[in-house]
């Protein structure tokens, strides 16, 4: 019988040992800033009304009243949240998150993502922060500072906050063809723009934060107005082209953000997809009180990879997606 060596790890025993080394090297980069490592479910009782983002359900036997339905968690942020909420200080977690239909050569379906919030800071000073953990074990020179505006005006000369909707479809024609561009929204559009043209420019001026986002991109992140623009409080890392994290000053206004999942469930509505039920107990929290904060996440398994000259999270992970 032919072995066909699919019950190997996909990655090497030096990247296993590489990979030991930064779990170690995070913890410490914390522990010295004395930031509390914490643990929040892997099965919740929610996922995420984002229209880019897909959880993966679960069925547990019925607990508090959930009727047994449950959902393997894309991120730790609304457990987290609820933790600062209840006095916890600055957290961090090392965690495992699930995201259904993600695959290929930077993502697969279950990863490891490192998540941390601070009180006290705002989105500049998190990114000094990110700056110091990811240039420290990449051994890379400092990130310098870009607006999203700006990337764009010059790797795909058009203006994000300007263009009409028109406009950003027909750049878009490149990649897709006429019949699908009917289909895609204003921020489609602009997410296939940074995906296809812009990342693979950033991947030429070394280590870049990306900053300014526009507010329909906001996710969960205050917006404020800067040069006459409605721009989100949000960053993104990118080294050598790759997105490494996306960072907020985190929004803790629970008006503004249940009207938020509110819209967030009217775009699944009108992209086809299922509503997700709203996270109560996360509303709740706002309502009791998050901290003023900025938090980030940070995927474990990309940082790796750039760290060991690879192209592919086959090589950082021990078991992926099609050897699991």
């Amino acid at each position: 019988m032919t072995d066909s060596l699919q019950w190997r790890p996909s990655a090497s025993p030096a990247a296993l040992k590489s990979r030991a080394q930064q779990l170690a090297w995070v913890r410490g980069f914390f522990a010295q800033r004395d930031v509390m490592e914490v643990e929040t479910p892997v099965l919740g009782r929610h996922g995420v009304t984002d229209i880019n983002i897909d959880s993966i359900s679960a069925n547990p036997s019925p607990v508090g009243g959930n009727g047994g339905v449950g959902w393997l968690q894309t991120s730790p942020e609304y457990h987290m949240k609820r933790m600062l909420a209840g006095g916890s200080g600055p957290i961090y977690q090392v965690a495992r998150v699930f995201r259904d239909g993600e695959s290929g050569r930077r993502h697969n379906p279950e990863f490891s993502l490192l998540e941390w919030y601070r009180p006290g800071f705002t989105d500049t000073d998190l990114m000094a922060e990110v700056s110091e953990l990811v240039c420290g074990w990449l051994g890379c020179e400092p990130p310098h500072t870009v607006n999203y505006r700006d990337v764009f005006l010059r790797f795909a000369g058009v203006d994000p906050f300007r263009a009409g909707d028109g406009e950003l479809a027909g750049l878009c024609g490149q990649w897709m063809e006429s019949s699908q561009l009917k289909d895609l929204t204003r921020d489609d559009c602009l997410d296939l723009l940074m995906s296809c043209q812009i990342e693979p420019a950033l991947a030429g001026i070394g280590p870049v934060f990306v900053t300014g986002y526009p507010e329909s991109q906001a996710a969960l992140a205050r917006v404020s107005e800067r040069d006459g623009l409605r721009q989100a409080h949000r960053f993104e890392l990118y080294v050598e082209g790759v997105e490494l994290c996306n960072g907020y000053w985190e929004l803790t206004d629970p008006q503004e953000q249940r009207r938020r999942f509110e819209a967030d469930n009217r775009a699944r509505r009108t992209a086809g997809k299922p509503e997700m039920p709203v996270d109560h107990a996360f509303l709740e929290a706002l309502e009791a009180g998050v901290p003023d904060c900025s938090g980030v996440a940070l995927g474990l398994d990309r940082l790796l990879m750039l760290k060991l000259g690879l192209d592919d999270l086959a090589g950082v992970m021990a078991f992926p997606a099609d050897r699991c």
